[in-house]
């Protein structure tokens, strides 16, 4: 990862949920210096249910990609995506690495994959078995932090006490109030943190534990695009045009991920070591930020999944939405992320993102091999870009650094 990056990057936040402020003390005061916090075994192993939770995301949304379908998918997926979060912050805050907390995680693990398993029927007959899941996980996260005063009224008694009956009870439901209450148990899970912001004051995170969780829970997000891929061609003739599109494809994902991994990763992490408050990084950036980064790059997964196939076949609004729009969500995003890290305008991403939605429009009477390739191209030179600006930068940053020695800077776009 660079250390120059994207000043814009994102830190992950997910501050949402967890806990209350009296775990501060067990983890580190502050002014001391705290030693680096790797990941678990346990923590990649439980991130192998979220592999599949993703796909079956994206199979859901394959189905039905139009608003409707998009409000569904999303809705589905903002638990799934809040049991990981859940799981990442309380291992951030606490050592989990012992029998007890290893048996929580895969529990919580368990709970995911009954969560995955329900989602193609989740507007069908596997309702309940998806809250009933979902309900499980945030009991078993609970339990964990059961011995932290006040864990009961702040995001993790949220979980329990409100979203999870939401969710069971909206299962029992047709389709039309089964959507309204899971609507509104997403979003009683994501202004948890807004709402316990006060109580999460003093929630000490480890800066080094929480950016690599959810850089690799976009890993896993990216991975889904690979599939997209690969899962389309497989059954083509793979002739010349498809092998074209396939390069094509590749490369936009390969794009997506030079554009955090490459320029925004140690943005992200030099944010949360250097902020004021860790908890509103880690809200704003990573629980909020990567939830949006996460939802295009699943969006472009799907559109993969239209496009590889039948090169030459235009690909109708409703694909074209998907791809270009969740390129234009996922560069977007970036501006966000950068605006709340350092209060900066990612430029470069913005004018990217503007490039590609106004785009849009054109592409849905195009073959999919011509979406493809000018997609690509954009974002090849928007990383080209950002890779002469980050050295521009650096260069002035190594001029500054011997005229005054010991002068410390963020990273820069």
């Amino acid at each position: 990862m660079s250390t120059t990056g994207d000043a814009a990057g994102e830190v992950a936040e997910e501050a949402v949920e967890e806990v209350v402020g009296e775990v501060v003390g067990e983890a580190a005061g502050e002014g001391v210096e705290e030693a680096e916090k790797r990941v678990t075994w346990a923590e990649l192993y439980f991130d192998l249910v979220f592999v599949f939770a993703i796909t079956q995301v994206s199979g859901l949304l394959h189905h039905q990609h139009d608003l409707t379908g998009l409000v569904r998918a999303l809705v589905v997926f903002v638990p799934v995506y809040w049991c990981w979060v859940g799981t990442t912050v309380q291992a951030n805050i606490r050592d989990v690495d012992n029998p007890r907390d290893r048996l929580g995680i895969l529990l919580v693990g368990l709970a995911g994959l009954f969560m995955a398993l329900a989602v193609p029927g989740a507007y069908g007959g596997r309702g309940v078995l998806l809250g009933a899941a979902y309900w499980l996980a945030r009991v078993v996260l609970l339990l964990l932090l059961v011995r932290v005063p006040g864990v009961w009224r702040g995001p993790y008694g949220a979980g329990v006490l409100v979203s999870g009956p939401l969710l069971l009870v909206g299962g029992l439901l047709p389709d039309g109030p089964r959507l309204a209450l899971w609507a509104a148990a997403a979003l009683c899970d994501l202004s948890a943190p807004l709402a316990f912001r006060r109580r999460l004051a003093n929630v000490a995170y480890h800066p080094s534990h929480m950016p690599e969780r959810f850089a690799l829970f976009l890993l896993v997000a990216l991975g889904e695009s690979v599939v997209g891929i690969g899962g389309s061609a497989a059954t083509a003739r793979l002739d010349p045009p498809e092998l074209v599109a396939v390069a094509a494809a590749f490369t936009i994902s390969a794009g997506l991920w030079w554009q955090y991994f490459v320029f925004a990763a140690d943005a992200m992490r030099h944010a949360v070591e250097v902020a004021d408050s860790r908890r509103d990084v880690v809200r704003r950036v990573f629980q909020y930020g990567h939830l949006a980064l996460a939802a295009g790059v699943i969006g472009v997964a799907v559109g993969f999944g239209e496009t590889v196939a039948d090169p030459w076949r235009a690909l109708g609004a409703g694909s074209v939405a998907l791809l270009y729009g969740g390129c234009g969500l996922y560069l977007l995003t970036f501006g966000y992320t950068r605006w709340m890290m350092f209060r900066r305008v990612s430029t470069t991403r913005i004018a990217a993102a503007a490039v590609v939605l106004g785009l849009l429009p054109a592409m849905v009477r195009l073959p999919a091999l011509v979406v493809l390739v000018v997609l690509a191209v954009l974002l090849v030179g928007l990383n080209w870009v950002e890779h002469v600006k980050v050295g521009r930068a650096a260069r002035v940053g190594g001029v500054a650094s011997v005229s005054a020695p010991g002068s410390a800077s963020a990273p820069v776009e």
